[in-house]
This record gives structure tokens, C-alpha cells and sequence, in this order.
């Protein structure tokens, strides 16, 4: 099941306990990106651009439930 990502006019809200704030997100990405090493050899990303990126799963931090994140309307958001 994926999980669409909040807007600016919506949030995440776990179905089985109401919690707004706290969830974990597993996600999969493709980037570019540029890496510029210094003269000791450590990397630096100095750009990232995002080419794709999938929300595998969320799992709410309040009660564990996993896949079970709707979207809901922000407050005030209509306004």
C-alpha cells in the first residue's frame, strides 16, 4: 500500500489512534548527485537533485500500526 504525501493543504493521520505528528516513513529514491571530494579524499554532496522517490511504508510512533495513514485536511487550510 503506498501513502500519498502531504500537501500543503492536508496531514497524515493514523486511522487507529488519531496521531498527526509522529510516524516513521520508509522510502526508496533515486538522485543524482554531486559529490566533491577534498584533497584528503572525503566526500561532500553539494547538489541532490531527486529523480524519483516511493513511500514504502508508515508506520505510526504512537501505536505501531503499520499502513494505516490517511490524508486529512489541514486546519484552516479551506480558508
Amino acid at each position: 500500500m503506498t501513502v500519498p504525501l502531504p500537501t500543503g493543504t492536508t496531514r497524515w493521520r493514523c486511522t487507529l489512534c488519531g496521531n498527526l505528528t509522529r510516524f516513521d516513513v520508509t522510502r526508496s529514491a533515486k538522485v543524482v548527485e554531486y559529490v566533491h571530494l577534498d584533497l584528503a579524499g572525503e566526500p561532500k554532496v553539494e547538489e541532490r537533485e531527486v529523480v524519483s522517490e516511493t513511500i514504502e511504508s508508515v508506520r505510526c510512533r504512537w501505536c505501531n500500526a503499520v499502513d494505516q495513514v490517511e490524508l486529512v485536511d489541514r486546519p484552516g487550510a479551506g480558508s
